[in-house]
């Protein structure tokens, strides 16, 4: 039987997150008296009852010191980022303002390595619905201002970096914003995504790499909910994601993005490419509001009985037992917008198609296609609710052998969205009759 003593951040309990408890364990490795300064990034949630004098003294608590700082507030999860030393951690973990820390972990986009196949091009000649008059948010690397999205950019926010002009550094961004809305000018409209006239706002919260913070991602969140009715914004698409520690409930990402959604936006996230796996999907996909997208490979056919799930989409159940992915779509070596001069250019020479296009995989392609039939849904019906939206898109999906969920069908999806309230009055007099 070991003697060994457990030491504190073992006995802190729920007020240090998984995550957190892990970047401590690896810093007493390297510093066993935590006498050091390394800092550790961290999202300090506060009490629900926490007053102002409480609040101001746990600010003076850790910024008196060079090294440790919290400074800005993120509201959706009545929160505060900063970044601390563990003793700084140690210190405030009982202070009274103080429900939990969270360690600020990496946040990647979901990458791996289409309109016919979904029947948007038939939404457009049956139903002439494009996805005019709605805005999809892609948070993201950015977006670069491809011809293929002209004067459909409506917004930039950089996060990152903190630059006015429009720009992606990466590369994921710009081709998620096609595969949601990309029109297909360069290519003659062969590579179009499913709202070819929908707008973008993109939200820059990844950098060159494709990488960065919960607490950056959170931001982005925040800044929608913020101009969600100056910029017309009704779909948020997440092609990114972490590992899932806790549940929804206390998750910060899940959090905001469950806001995002009571604030009648529709949030698509991608599962993740952790698959084939169970239990792999990721935060903020593990929700049990928002729509979590996975991945299906068509195997390059128009043919739909011989589509299956990608081996590499995440699969369910989430770390609290929900049924996950709520949907299915194309994922699987995608064509859509290259970003000139960006890391996957350089990164993947062999997915480039021309000096306008890249092939690409993941749930990360998944989630803005799903994003785009959204948007036709949204014009075609634009009183649906997100709920609504989510139910529609369940409704229709035509079934997969592999999976509860099905795959999605944007003519059907956009049929049921133009009659969904006549439906639903319909049922209710026959209730009400009967």
């Amino acid at each position: 039987m070991s003697n060994r003593k457990r030491v504190w951040f073992e006995e802190a309990g729920k007020r240090l997150d998984p995550g957190l408890v892990e970047q401590l364990q690896l810093n007493r490795k390297d510093d066993p008296l935590e006498t050091g300064n390394r800092k550790i990034p961290v999202i300090v949630y506060l009490n629900s009852d926490c007053e102002h004098a409480s609040k101001d003294d746990l600010l003076k608590t850790c910024n008196k010191e060079s090294h440790n700082k919290l400074e800005k507030e993120l509201a959706t999860v009545n929160g505060i980022r900063g970044y601390l030393t563990p003793g700084k951690i140690k210190q405030i973990k009982d202070h009274n303002a103080v429900d939990r820390i969270f360690h600020d972990r990496i946040v990647t986009a979901y990458l791996d390595i289409a309109s016919n196949h979904i029947r948007a091009t038939n939404v457009w000649k049956e139903h002439s619905v494009k996805g005019k008059n709605v805005s999809i948010a892609v948070i993201d690397t950015g977006v670069h201002p491809h011809e293929d999205l002209k004067d459909r950019i409506v917004a930039f926010k950089d996060l990152v970096n903190d630059r006015e002009d429009t720009y992606d550094d990466n590369g994921h961004g710009t081709h998620c914003a096609g595969d949601a809305a990309g029109n297909g000018q360069l290519s003659n409209g062969q590579y179009s995504g499913p709202a070819p006239e929908a707008t973008i706002v993109s939200v820059k919260v990844l950098d060159e790499q494709g990488s960065g913070r919960l607490s950056t991602i959170i931001e982005g969140i925040e800044w929608c909910i913020d101009k969600k009715e100056e910029l017309n914004i009704k779909v948020i698409s997440l092609s990114l994601g972490a590992t899932a520690y806790e549940s929804f409930r206390d998750d910060p990402l899940a959090i905001a993005a469950q806001q995002a959604w009571h604030h009648g936006i529709v949030v698509c996230a991608a599962a993740g490419n952790s698959g084939p796996a169970p239990t792999t999907i990721g935060t903020p996909a593990i929700d049990p509001f928002i729509i979590t997208v996975g991945s299906a490979y068509d195997q390059d056919t128009l043919e739909r009985s011989d589509d299956v799930i990608a081996d590499y989409s995440s699969r369910g159940p989430t770390i609290d037992s929900f049924v996950k992915p709520d949907i299915y779509a194309p994922g699987t070596d995608i064509i859509s917008l290259l970003s000139p001069d960006s890391a996957l250019e350089y990164q993947l020479p062999e997915q480039i198609v021309d000096e306008n296009y890249i092939q690409l995989s993941g749930t990360s392609m998944a989630t803005p296609i799903c994003a785009g039939v959204v948007a036709l849904m949204l014009e075609a019906n634009p009183n649906l609710s997100p709920n609504d939206v989510k139910s529609i898109l369940k409704a229709t999906s035509h079934p997969m052998f592999d999976d509860l969920w099905g795959y999605i069908d944007a003519v059907d999806a956009v049929e049921m969205a133009k009659n969904y309230y006549n439906a639903q009055q319909t049922a209710q007099a026959a209730n009400t009759k009967g």
